[in-house]
């Protein structure tokens, strides 16, 4: 019995192993053309993606990831980013938790939003929850607004031209 999971694991392997070795061979090949851009006479436009049978999908660098996250965080734009800088954000998040401002985070100032909660799902005052007022408590995540994209053309765009005989006809 063991020697036909043997060899089931190892037909297995090798599809596994083909599929992955196609698809490296294969490269960019396997990607979707992109549509050529067309101008509004219907002309195709000269485009730096459409030369030749490469097919390159733009994407922002690290570098200028890493540029935007350091500008955001270099506030006075002196192009260093100060202890106090770096630190802003979370002094901001804990002085919305530090109510009274004494600079000290007491347990109920960090559960400020729970006893809140709490205290408004407690309806009969009683100090515990039953069922009802605990189901008052989950937690209601709105859905994503989803959104309709226009299907997009294939083939060259052709504009629409009425000729000044046509137009007077109808």
């Amino acid at each position: 019995m063991w020697r036909y999971l043997a060899g089931a694991a190892a037909s297995l392997l090798l599809v596994v192993a083909g599929l992955m070795l196609g698809r490296s061979m294969a490269g960019d090949e396997m990607l979707p053309a992109a549509p050529a851009p067309v101008s509004a006479t219907g002309e195709e436009l000269a485009s730096p993606m459409a030369f030749g049978n490469t097919r390159i999908i733009p994407t922002a660098t690290e570098k200028s990831k890493e540029e935007k996250r350091f500008n955001r965080y270099d506030r006075d734009k002196n192009g260093a980013v100060s202890r106090d800088e770096y630190l802003l954000s979370r002094q901001k998040a804990y002085a919305k938790l530090d109510v009274n401002g004494d600079g000290v985070l007491s347990f109920d100032e960090y559960a400020v939003k729970a006893v809140t909660k709490f205290a408004k799902a407690d309806a009969d005052k009683s100090a515990v929850l039953n069922r009802t007022e605990f189901s008052t408590t989950r937690v209601i995540r709105k859905d994503k607004p989803k959104v309709k994209c226009p299907p997009v053309p294939k083939g060259p765009v052709q504009p629409v031209v009425q000729d000044a005989e046509e137009s007077d006809d109808a």
